[in-house]
């Protein structure tokens, strides 16, 4: 088994087979096939016993040892492209990685992101990938949670991969074997969001009536 994986990744089956889905998804959503906006975040998670000193990190912020998720998806939640680095990596710094293998793999030229992508960033993607960051930035006035137009649908993507039990927490060797299961779960996702024909809804809670 370990055989196969190795062999499609080295071949780059994820990658393609990911693609092809979120287009028959897009175009069954009666979007164009290829996205042009897209929504990019990162996820800190633990690292396991697994995972090596040489790409793990503290994220500070978080309080997590482990590793950071970048991702990128577009309008709908559909994941395009995942980069996994040590959690120790500023979004700013780690987001570049994913935004060229965005720029490579897509025509996404505007990205809506968080403030923790703003300053810098937003320069280095306009001027080397003529490509526009648009920050969503929390209301003055929000008190509590609140959802965020753009922000939430990456947000939600992240979610549908940590329910996948292999990727709670990051247990993988090499970051590339961990981006391939992140790959991999999406694709799962995706396949099931095309036979449904819909994306997936929140069971509604059950009640009972005990007279």
């Amino acid at each position: 088994m370990y055989w196969y994986f190795t062999a499609w990744e080295e071949a780059g089956v994820t990658e393609r087979l990911l693609a092809a889905l979120r287009i028959k998804a897009r175009v069954q959503a009666g979007r164009e096939p290829e996205p042009t906006a897209g929504i990019i975040d990162s996820q800190s998670v633990k690292g396991a016993d697994t995972v090596g000193t040489d790409s793990r990190g503290y994220d500070a912020g978080k309080k997590i040892n482990g590793r950071k998720r970048f991702i990128v998806t577009d309008t709908l939640g559909l994941l395009v492209v995942v980069v996994v680095l040590a959690a120790s990596w500023q979004d700013r710094d780690g987001a570049k990685s994913t935004l060229l293998a965005a720029y490579a793999a897509t025509p996404i030229r505007h990205v809506f992101a968080d403030q923790g992508f703003a300053g810098k960033l937003v320069d280095w993607a306009r001027n080397l990938l003529h490509t526009t960051i648009e920050i969503v930035r929390k209301p003055a006035d929000q008190v509590g949670f609140a959802v965020h137009p753009r922000r939430w649908v990456v947000e939600r993507t992240l979610a549908w991969l940590t329910a996948c039990r292999r990727l709670a927490r990051d247990y993988e060797r090499h970051p590339e074997t961990s981006e391939a299961m992140i790959r991999w779960a999406a694709i799962a996702g995706t396949a099931r969001r095309i036979t449904r024909g819909e994306p997936a809804q929140r069971q509604a809670r059950r009640t009972f009536d005990w007279t």
